[in-house]
């Protein structure tokens, strides 16, 4: 029996804030967020884990890295409506963004049991639905990979007091890279907590009043530091969740969801949570196209226009509007000039110095291309053969098959 999941054993679920010693560099009014007590921040580790991040020999054909679906420029998403993973299987959700991760509680679009980068990487690295980074019963393969790198023995080391390279430091380290991807220099910012009244325009000014208003309500469910009513960080007592149906879809004639738009029902198994997918950040939003948990719709004014106006994409689609909708997805009359307005706020979230900081960018873009990430084809390829999904007696890590 394989025992790759035996290092991870110790990893914790209990959160405490960071060790002084990291610097976040974060604005003043921006909490810190919190860390697993056994895989404290170091500058070591995160620049380990960005070197993890954008190496595609952690993929089962060394063609596809983290940072092929969670592209820096499209801020760490990946422009498609789904992913397509090394085999050239396609996803099943669109690739969220992974801006502020280290503020969520919970990491995926439906699945509420994976709440720490730890655990979660497990998943792209050898699951098998869908198959993403196809590496389901190579994990000596992965590891050798890496042991057999030079550059990679120093890392560690630097990284880790042992300077293992096992599956546990892998993760820890992607999981610390991953935390360290923080956004919180937008114009909005700037505008709203810098006092630059000069950061916004007259129409992103225009668009906050009516993100903040009662005609939209966009607020209700995209608010807080993060536009997004999941969050956590080390001044809350207790993680805030938000699960909600949109309307994007409506009961199909057995009384269910279509297969794949169940949500929050396949796990919790209640008929209420039928259709029910966690809120994402509106942070580098305008980056993020195409929208919504299966990439359907292709542009910000038609997410206001052709979903949220019409109750929903169920009645833009012909359908009734779902009965499952959330309470604030009530629609409401837009005019061509609000749709721009609240555009241009939308706009005004992105946070160009995060997508272009150099902490965070390819390291072997230079010199070393044959480890930075690369377009996967979309073509259809046939599955790989001889993959089996490790399993896990980990409590709170779920099976492979729980993706999203």
């Amino acid at each position: 029996m394989k025992r790759w999941c035996m290092g991870l054993a110790l990893l914790s679920t209990l959160a405490v804030a960071a060790e002084p010693a990291y610097d976040w560099k974060l604005p003043a009014w921006v909490p810190p967020p919190v860390v697993p007590a056994d895989n404290p921040m170091s500058e070591a580790k995160v620049e380990l884990g960005r070197h993890l991040f954008y190496d595609r020999r952690l993929s089962l054909r060394q063609n596809q890295s983290c940072a092929t679906c969670h592209q820096q420029a499209r801020g760490f998403s990946d422009g498609r409506p789904l992913p397509f993973g090394s085999t050239g299987q396609r996803g099943v959700r669109n690739a969220m963004s992974l801006a502020n991760i280290a503020y969520l509680p919970v990491l995926t679009w439906a699945n509420p049991n994976l709440k720490q980068p730890e655990q979660q990487a497990l998943v792209p690295l050898f699951g098998e639905h869908p198959v993403e980074m196809g590496m389901a019963g190579r994990e000596a393969e992965l590891l050798a990979r890496l042991r057999s790198d030079p550059h990679y023995p120093p890392l560690f080391q630097a990284a880790f007091p042992d300077g293992e390279i096992s599956l546990a430091t892998v993760v820890r380290a992607i999981a610390a890279f991953e935390r360290a991807l923080l956004s919180f220099d937008s114009p909005y910012d700037r505008y709203r907590y810098g006092g630059d009244k000069n950061a916004l325009s007259a129409a992103a000014r225009r668009g906050e009043r009516l993100f903040f208003g009662e005609k939209m309500e966009c607020y209700h469910c995209h608010g807080g530091i993060n536009f997004t009513d999941n969050l956590q960080h080390s001044r809350l007592a207790f993680p805030e969740l938000g699960f909600h149906n949109t309307g994007l879809f409506n009961l199909n004639g057995q009384g269910a969801y279509p297969a794949g738009q169940q949500g929050l029902r396949e796990f919790s198994g209640e008929a209420a949570d039928e259709g029910k997918f966690r809120t994402p950040s509106l942070r580098n939003v305008a980056l993020s196209a195409p929208y919504m948990h299966d990439g359907s719709i292709p542009t910000l004014a038609a997410v206001i226009r052709s979903h949220y106006a019409k109750k929903g994409m169920a009645v833009t689609r012909g359908q009734r509007a779902s009965p499952l909708r959330s309470q604030f997805i009530e629609g409401f009359r837009v005019s061509e000039r609000e749709v721009r307005d609240l555009v241009a706020f939308l706009q005004a979230l992105t946070d160009h110095n995060f997508v272009t900081n150099p902490r965070f960018a390819d390291p072997f873009a230079a010199g070393r291309a044959d480890r930075s990430p690369s377009a996967v084809s979309t073509a259809s390829h046939p599955l790989g053969t001889g993959t089996k999904c490790p399993s896990t007696s980990d409590k709170g890590v779920p099976p492979c098959k729980t993706r999203l």
